[in-house]
Parts: structure tokens; C-alpha cells; sequence
């Protein structure tokens, strides 16, 4: 019912020309919303997890409409640059990607290339060059991908009774105890790889076709390598996409995570993104010790001069975003109608 109004309401203020308005105005020129899109479906993964992937198709018609309606797409540091500057186009925008994972290089890259629009990834790095799936994302999907039959009981996977999978509830308490039986027994990467084709098999997955096919892969060096420069910037993600709360801990993600990515781009690192969106300002000092001038995080709303450049606020599309939304949020509508001010200045701009 909500999110029914939600859509009525976006649609009268448009019919009205307050979409209009606000886009070309001098509030709107004053700030830089940054897009946050995570991954890309190879399989079913948009019906998986919704609200990190998207299909190609579903890129495409977001790109069309910067292009149709005439956003400018800035480099994220350019467009960071040129906000401190107060120096912004019109309608400006920076796209990020979250994670680096191989559907990026083969879904959302020959779009942007399209498209000619430059583009920032936040690539984390432990699984660069393993020809394996990231474990517990791997056995979550499976998990899914098997939502109609029963995860048999078997100990050697830390699972102790027969599991019926057709809930998520279900799904999420013999996915917990997959990840308590790696931790408790400290299981390598490679040991965990194998721990997931042991769920494959117990479930009757083809694994090693997920493993052909890259399904939550990274990206390998060689990609990254070969597109990089393409006007594709890769920036830090930590190593191991964890945020510790420990000074040596994080300093340690970061200094990783940028000693395999220059090596591979030959470029510096300056930006960062906090990974599954956990910031603190614990962090704060740490980056600015580590020569990282901005870090976005998944808070909604427009970047503007009074944000702090380590807490930036990003737009997350996703799967259940309308289009109707989507332009909302790039016009900066949306951004508005979630502060009281904005709420208000809109309704003067509104007819009665």
C-alpha cells in the first residue's frame, strides 16, 4: 500500500513538472548523487538476491535514461573533485560497482563501453585468481537454487538433521550452520571450496558448471588488467570485504587490498567503499592515515560540500527500483522528500 502511494505521489509531482525543476535547478547542480550497483545475474541471481543483482537488460534501460535525459556521467574523483569546486554540470552523476565480481567484466563493461560512460569499481581482492565462487555466497544460492527439496543431514558440512529448504528461514539456519562448522574447524579457502562442493553434491548441484559459468567469481587480474584505464577506475574494497575494529586489522585490509590492485592497474588508489555498508567513524583517522580521500557508504542521498568525504551517501538501484523511482532519485526528488526541508520546498513547487 506504501509503496502503491509511494508511486502515486511520484507520478502526480512529475505530471506537475516538479521533476523538472528540481533537476535543472541550482540545488540540484550543487550535488553529485553516486549509483551504487552491486552484481549482475548469469543464472537466476537477480531472483536469488534481489537487491544486489540486476540483469543486463535492467542496466541497459538505466543507462538509455542518463543518456535520453542527458545526465552527465562523471569519473567518481573527477565528479568529487569538481564538487569541493562547486564546479559540477548540470545533472551529474558517478557510477560505482561494488565488489569486482566477474559479471561485471562480461555483463555490465560492454554496457558502459557502449554507452561511453566511465565508471569506478570497488574490487575487493582475496579471490583474485582462485577458480572458485566466493563459499558462502555459493552455498546460499545453491541453497535456493534447491528450494524444493531437503538438505539431507551430513555431519562432514556441519549439518546434523534432515532440512526442508522451502523458506528462507529454513535456507538461513543450514546456511549458519555451514559457516560455524568452516569457522570452528578454521578452514582455508581452498578447504571451504571444498566444503561447498560438498553441499553441491549432498543437494545434486552441478558445481563445477557454476564454476564454468563464474557465478560469484571475481574478476581475475587479467580482466581487471585488461579493462582498466577503459575509462574504468578501480578503487579500494578491503581484501577480505570485512571492516575489523582494529587499527592493525584494518590498516592491513586496506594495505592488501591496494599492493594487488596497483600492481595489477599501475594506478594509484585513493577511493574506498565500505564494505556491505559497515562504516564507523572508528575508520575515519585510519583512512586518512592511509591517504584515502573519499569512502562511500550505503546511507541514500545526493553528495553535496558539507559531506563528510569519508561518510558519502550513495543511491543503491536495484532489482525493485521502478523506473519512476530511479529517475526520482537521479533528479534528486526523492533525496528531498526524505529531509523535512526538502519536504517543505517541495510542497511549494507542487499546485494546488
Amino acid at each position: 500500500m506504501r509503496s502503491w502511494l509511494r508511486q502515486n505521489s511520484l507520478r502526480g509531482m512529475k505530471a506537475a513538472g516538479v521533476f523538472d525543476r528540481i533537476r535543472e535547478s541550482r540545488w540540484r547542480k550543487q550535488r553529485l548523487l553516486i549509483i551504487c550497483y552491486h552484481c549482475f545475474a548469469l543464472e537466476e541471481e537477480n531472483r536469488w538476491r534481489p537487491a544486489l543483482f540486476l540483469t543486463g537488460d535492467r542496466l541497459r534501460e538505466r543507462l538509455e535514461m542518463l543518456r535520453e535525459m542527458e545526465y552527465n556521467v562523471l569519473p567518481l574523483g573527477d565528479g568529487l573533485a569538481r564538487l569541493r569546486q562547486n564546479s559540477l554540470p548540470p545533472r551529474s552523476v558517478a557510477l560505482t560497482f561494488d565488489d569486482g565480481t566477474h559479471d561485471f567484466y562480461r555483463v555490465a563493461y560492454p554496457l558502459l563501453a557502449k554507452y561511453r560512460f566511465p565508471a569506478t569499481v570497488y574490487q575487493t581482492t582475496h579471490y583474485l585468481d582462485r577458480p572458485m565462487p566466493v563459499y558462502n555466497l555459493i552455498c546460499s544460492y545453491m541453497l535456493w537454487k534447491k528450494r524444493d527439496s531437503v538438505m539431507p543431514a551430513t555431519p562432514s558440512l556441519g549439518i546434523h538433521q534432515d532440512t526442508k529448504l522451502d523458506t528462507a528461514a529454513a535456507r538461513d539456519a543450514v546456511l549458519a550452520q555451514i559457516v560455524s562448522y568452516a569457522n570452528s574447524k578454521d578452514l582455508n579457502t581452498d578447504q571451504k571450496n571444498d566444503l561447498a562442493a560438498g553441499v553441491a553434491a549432498a543437494l545434486d548441484v552441478d558445481y563445477q558448471g557454476l564454476i564454468r559459468k563464474r557465478v560469484l567469481q571475481l574478476m581475475t587480474s587479467k580482466e581487471i588488467s585488461e579493462i582498466a584505464g577503459n575509462q574504468i577506475s578501480f578503487e579500494l574494497h578491503t581484501h577480505r570485504h570485512r571492516t575489523p575494529r582494529d587499527r592493525a586489522l584494518f590498516t592491513k585490509e586496506l594495505r592488501d587490498n591496494r599492493a594487488h590492485l596497483e600492481a595489477i592497474t599501475k594506478t594509484p588508489t585513493s577511493h574506498f567503499c565500505y564494505p556491505s555498508g559497515d562504516y564507523d567513524r572508528v575508520f575515519l583517522p585510519w583512512l586518512h592515515e592511509n591517504a584515502v580521500v573519499s569512502a562511500t557508504t550505503g546511507e541514500p542521498g545526493l553528495a553535496s560540500r558539507a559531506s563528510e568525504p569519508l561518510l558519502l551517501p550513495r543511491f543503491m538501484d536495484t532489482t525493485r527500483r521502478t523506473p519512476l523511482e530511479f529517475e526520482a532519485w537521479l533528479t534528486g526528488v526523492n533525496s528531498l522528500l526524505s529531509a523535512r526541508a526538502g519536504r517543505l520546498w517541495l510542497g511549494k513547487l507542487i499546485p494546488s
